[in-house]
């Protein structure tokens, strides 16, 4: 385990110095990196005393990584998703958005299910698709109060690439994230969870 948990941290590593070195923008690179950072913070602060299963630990790097490659190149401007299937607009962001449900919902699945502060998957179900929704929700609330704040500086965060839907869309990507989680990954996650639950 000790071995795994240095290549974590060693893939992270690489990757946020990889990701910081001439990002498109500065300030972009900053908005974007900083979830990475206070995930990793969290993580290893609480390492000791919640440690999480392998699968959620490999989604979070996951996270992390699409992060730092869109605060590198900025999401409207990731290389190789530039007219990806016909598409006229990059959609690096909304890789982005499905990940911002997909790996919050195990995280709170775990969470609830070790705490046991929900009895019965249709209601831990319910809830967890909430909780994704609220973060999603919250999140969308941050980037505007970063356009409010910093004027066109935050229009390579927004990644709107002029699609009015842009809001509703991500939101939507965050809900199919969290629905995809649920219901692919239960099974494997109930198996590493059987060591913490009784």
């Amino acid at each position: 385990m000790i071995k795994i948990k240095y290549l974590w941290l060693s893939i992270f590593s690489a990757v946020f110095i990889w990701s910081g070195i001439t990002p498109k923008d500065q300030f972009t690179w900053l908005l974007e990196v900083a979830p990475a950072i206070i995930g990793l913070v969290l993580l290893i602060t609480t390492y000791q005393s919640f440690r999480l299963t392998p699968l959620l630990y490999f989604f979070i790097l996951l996270h992390c990584i699409v992060l730092m490659i869109g605060g590198h190149y900025t999401y409207a401007e990731v290389p190789f998703f530039d007219g990806l299937f016909g598409a006229e607009r990059n959609n690096y962001d909304k890789v982005g958005h499905f990940f911002q449900g997909f790996v919050p919902a195990l995280l709170a699945r775990e969470i609830l299910i070790r705490k046991a502060v929900v009895n019965g998957d249709a209601w831990r179900n319910t809830i967890i698709i909430a909780i994704c929704l609220a973060f999603s929700a919250f999140y969308e609330l941050i980037e505007w109060w970063v356009a409010l704040l910093s004027g066109e500086d935050a229009e390579a965060f927004l990644g709107t690439q002029g699609y009015v839907w842009d809001t509703q869309s991500d939101m939507g990507l965050a809900l199919l994230g969290a629905i995809m989680a649920l219901v692919l990954l239960s099974a494997a996650h109930n198996k590493q969870l059987a060591k913490w639950v009784s």
